[in-house]
Formats: C-alpha cells, sequence, structure tokens
C-alpha cells in the first residue's frame, strides 16, 4: 500500500510562503507597535497641537494679510508637516542606528536578506504612520475648527509625497553621519529645531515677509508649507515649491546613500 505525502495544511501552507521581506516587515512592525511614545509623538501629537492652537480666538478669525485664511487653517498644513518631522527626524534615526551599534545590520548582511529590506520596512512603517497622523489632524480640523479638506485633491497628494520624501532623506541623512544612537539624538535634537522654525510650528510660513520668506520657502519644508496650503485652498501648487522639495530630496538621498554604513 503506497502512501503519499500529506498536502500543507491552510495554517502552515502560507508560512511556507512567506519571503524573508515580508517575514521582516512583519516582524518590524510588531516592533513599532510597542514603541508608544513614537506612536504618541507621530500620531497623536500634531492634532493635539492644532486643536490646542485653535482655542486661540484670535486664531479663528480671517486675516487680510494672510489672504482671508485663519491662522487655525494654516497650521493644519504645519501640523501635517510636523507629524513628518517627528517620525523621519525623532522615531526612526534611532531605531536604525540602535541595529547599526547592536550589530545586527552588520550580521543582516552574511545572510540572504539584505539590510536594505530592514530599512524599507522602517521608512515604510513611519511613513505609514504619517500618513495615519494626517488624516487624524485633517479630521479633527474639520470637525472642530471647520478648516477646509484640501481642495486641490491631486496637488494636495502630489504635494504631500514631495514632502514626506524631502523630510525623510533629512531622516535618512540624520541617520547616516551619527555612528551611534547617542550621537543620532544629539544630531536630530540641533536638525530638528530648524525643521520646526522653517515648517511653520512657530510663525506660519505665510506670515513671514520679505527676505525671510524667500529664505524659508528655498528648504524643503518651507516649500512642503507652501504648497499644500495651495493646495488646501484649491490653488495648484507653485512649481517652484515643487522643485525646491525634489532637488532637496535628490541630493539628500545621495548624500545618505553616499555616507550610509552598515556599521
Amino acid at each position: 500500500m503506497s502512501t503519499s505525502t500529506p498536502a500543507p495544511s491552510p495554517a502552515t501552507a502560507p508560512a511556507a510562503r512567506t519571503s524573508p521581506t515580508a517575514a521582516v516587515v512583519r516582524t518590524e512592525a510588531r516592533l513599532f507597535g510597542r514603541e508608544l511614545g513614537s506612536l504618541f509623538w507621530i500620531l497623536l501629537f500634531p492634532t493635539i497641537l492644532l486643536l490646542i492652537i485653535g482655542l486661540v480666538p484670535d486664531y479663528r478669525t480671517p486675516e487680510a494679510d494672510l489672504g482671508g485664511q485663519r491662522v487655525i487653517d494654516l497650521y493644519a498644513s504645519v501640523c501635517v508637516i510636523l507629524a513628518m518631522i517627528m517620525a523621519s527626524i525623532m522615531a526612526m534615526p534611532p531605531v536604525i542606528a540602535g541595529y547599526r551599534e547592536s550589530g545586527v545590520l552588520r550580521r543582516m548582511r552574511t545572510t540572504p536578506m539584505h539590510p536594505a529590506s530592514l530599512l524599507g520596512a522602517q521608512v515604510g512603517l513611519h511613513a505609514g504612520a504619517v500618513l495615519v497622523s494626517i488624516v487624524l489632524a485633517l479630521a479633527g480640523a474639520r470637525l472642530v475648527y471647520d478648516v477646509p479638506l484640501p481642495r486641490d485633491v491631486l496637488g494636495y497628494a502630489v504635494s504631500l509625497v514631495l514632502a514626506t520624501a524631502a523630510a525623510f532623506s533629512i531622516g535618512a541623512v540624520v541617520t547616516a553621519v551619527s555612528a551611534n544612537t547617542r550621537v543620532v539624538q544629539t544630531v536630530g535634537t540641533i536638525v530638528f529645531f530648524p525643521m520646526m522654525f522653517t515648517s511653520g510650528v512657530w510663525l506660519p510660513v505665510q506670515g513671514m515677509g520679505g527676505w525671510l520668506h524667500d529664505v524659508v520657502t528655498a528648504t524643503p519644508l518651507g516649500a512642503a508649507a507652501e504648497a499644500l496650503n495651495d493646495s488646501l485652498v484649491g490653488r495648484t501648487p507653485d512649481l517652484a515649491d515643487l522643485a525646491v522639495m525634489l532637488a532637496w530630496t535628490a541630493v539628500l538621498s545621495l548624500v545618505a546613500v553616499r555616507r550610509f554604513r552598515w556599521e
């Protein structure tokens, strides 16, 4: 009597077909879900800040100097960028630096799984958290303060992608030039405050005038604030702003790739 090898059960078949990359993503997702501090600063802090800012009565009054917009309308875009800053500068670089410092990246280079898969998983997870944060911020602004949703949806989507890429390219440079977690936290903090300023957290970019406005909009996050706000009110984003974000992303990504160390 002949016997045949039993077919894999439904429970084991998917596991057998799971690719190494999928396994890395799954593992990183579990670890990321345990980082409650990072999740708070990325997912909730921008919306909380937006709701607090809106409590100031003057910020809910249209201003002629802002083209009839209210300050709270401008902060809808600022808080979207703030989520990107939190993820790309304060959350992701320490994780990757920790993997480098502990030898995880070095050991992965001796296996079929390239460390780039782990880095890609980290970028994807943090970018996904930023997307959730953006939905929360826009929904909160709309429901509580009647801030309009983006009227130029395509322009907003393009601006959002470029702004996210620019922010994460800055985070990639911070990670690349920092030897360990202590250095990456120091460098990240130094970079964090200028990024907060150029994105308009302390003073909306649209409220800046003269040379200061010109300088700030030549930075990736200053250009992002302009492009996102233009899309919010229904204007097509200025091609100059999109070009600034794209150029910074290209240059910073090249620097990050050239300077990155696996160990």
